[in-house]
């Protein structure tokens, strides 16, 4: 993966992957305190990490011991740099290690909630308690300190639990990104703004500015094709192109008709009539269903949708093409979530993570050349970024949709009349969690169609229909998740509109999987 040249100027944070559950909660952290940062695998040449000119060094975590056969180590080049360096948790062991002095495996390793009590003032401890609750995940300990090291914390049980010495190298035995140290953030940004001397201009008016421009090089006097998705990204990725080059993007909406209800309808207005950027309309709603008849299999589904959207969207492409002209440039909206995950197989020490719910990519053999506006920005930068360029809060913070839509909520063969009784119940489901005021607080929620029928009685009569599945989590990143615990009232409400306004259900379920053992779709 090689770096834009613009991002060699940031003010530029780079952090070392040392294969740690919790090393991108690290990079987000530090974007919440406007300060860029990379995520960069621990086996990264040192040219790379140079070519970034970073102001400083986070260490992550990791699941090996510094004393470990082939444990993964740290360039030294990093601490001849000179540039201050944290280590958290594993990354404070090699600085120990690699400095001089020694780490010991602890008699009982150490899960969980703790308290660090401050033994000696430093700038990183500005502005937290003297007593401050903190997680600590580690089994092994630092023994000795490293030459002109200092003890500046300590918990009940883990007598060294921070150390600093007077050229800005901090080791921290905790965890200061997860969300039970509270005040974790603090100590992220007392580092980064205050010890690498970072002035906090990562800001959505900034990231705009750089996009435009970098877009405006990158494009030239060119043409821009862009599939919306009537998802968040498609739709930044889309007003990021169109505010550096005007009408010179070219917007493909290809309709499967396995979108929630009026969305894309929703999707056109807002480009066309509020954004007043161009959209093709490809309406093949009838193909999908055609090809989708008679499935039942989920992996076959997202084969066929992926599949024919594709052919959907390459004789878009050349529709485009015959009445345009050339079109060198296809927009995409990776994310640096996506990037940071197909680099993960760089190192050896995290499991690569699996692959989501989307429909799939196009071929490479299509000829364009990639354009990624969103390529180094998390998913909450996304939004902020929405929200700048003028898109209405309601596309915004619209909650993650699977790629291959209603398909993959109804259980077993996809049909036109399964897909409207779903896309009813569905908007009924939303509707309802909205008018609570806690569809903000839930990462998701939705309905699913089971392949499930079952008895009821209705007035006087007998009644024989589908059960309806209610399924909404709250998350940070749905890496993990819970079941989100509506109010009875609510899911009451819920209930009764679904069996009264949709005749063909007489029964609702609500999930209470917890992500693991579950995943948040269905299928």
């Amino acid at each position: 993966m090689t770096t834009p040249n613009h991002l060699a100027s940031r003010e530029t944070i780079v952090i070392l992957d040392f294969g740690a559950q919790y090393s991108r909660l690290i990079a987000r952290r530090i974007r919440e305190c406007n300060v860029y940062c990379e995520l960069l695998p621990a086996t990264t040449p040192w040219e790379r990490i140079a070519a970034l000119q970073p102001r400083g060094f986070v260490l992550s975590g990791g699941p090996c011991s510094v004393y470990e056969p082939g444990a993964p180590l740290a360039p030294p080049e990093l601490f001849e740099s000179g540039l201050p360096v944290l280590g958290i948790c594993y990354g404070m062991h090699l600085l120990a290690h690699q400095l001089g002095g020694s780490i010991i495996g602890s008699e009982q390793r150490e899960y969980g909630p703790a308290e660090v009590e401050q033994v000696d003032t430093h700038p990183i401890f500005a502005g937290l308690a003297e007593r401050c609750k903190v997680w600590m995940s580690h089994g092994d300990s630092v023994g000795a300190l490293p030459p002109g090291f200092r003890l500046i914390g300590r918990t009940e049980t883990t007598p060294v639990a921070a150390i600093a010495n007077d050229r800005g190298q901090i080791g921290v035995q905790f965890h200061p990104e997860v969300a039970h140290t509270p005040q974790g953030t603090q100590l992220l940004r007392n580092f980064a703004r205050d010890i690498c001397g970072c002035r906090g201009v990562w800001t959505p008016t900034n990231v705009i500015g750089e996009a435009v421009d970098r877009i405006r090089e990158q494009v030239g006097d060119g043409r821009v094709l862009c599939a919306l998705s009537g998802g968040v990204d498609s739709a930044v990725a889309a007003t990021l192109i169109a505010r550096a080059i005007g009408d010179r993007l070219i917007c493909v909406f290809v309709d499967n008709g396995l979108m929630r209800k009026d969305e894309g309808t929703q999707l056109l207005a807002v480009f066309e009539r509020e954004l007043h950027i161009r959209v093709e309309h490809a309406d093949a709603r009838d193909r999908f269903l055609a090809a989708l008849a008679g499935v039942e299999d989920p992996e076959t589904k997202r084969k066929i949708i992926g599949r024919t959207f594709v052919e959907v969207f390459q004789a878009e492409a050349a529709r485009v093409r015959q009445e345009f002209g050339e079109v060198r440039f296809l927009a995409q909206g990776t994310l640096y979530p996506d990037v940071i995950e197909s680099s993960s197989h760089e190192t050896g020490n995290a499991a690569r993570i699996k692959t989501h719910h989307n429909v799939g990519g196009l071929p490479e053999d299509m000829p364009f050349e990639l354009i990624e506006p969103l390529r180094y920005l998390f998913k909450d930068e996304v939004r902020k970024v929405g929200l700048a360029l003028g898109l209405p809060e309601g596309m915004i913070f619209r909650q993650p949709f699977p790629g291959p839509g209603l398909a993959v909520r109804i259980l077993g063969e996809v049909t036109e009349e399964r897909l409207r009784v779903l896309r009813d119940a569905d908007h009924i489901v939303v509707t309802e969690i909205k008018r609570a005021g806690l569809y903000r607080d839930i990462w998701q929620s939705f309905a699913v169609l089971t392949p499930l029928k079952s008895v009821g009685v209705m007035g006087d009569g007998r009644t024989y229909a589908n059960v309806l599945a209610i399924r909404a989590v709250t998350s940070d990143d749905a890496m993990t998740a819970d079941w989100a615990r509506l109010p009875y009232d609510l899911l009451e409400r819920i209930s009764n509109r679904l069996v009264n306004e949709i005749p063909a259900i007489n029964r609702v379920v609500y999930d209470i999987s917890s992500k693991p053992p579950a995943t948040i779709e269905w299928e």
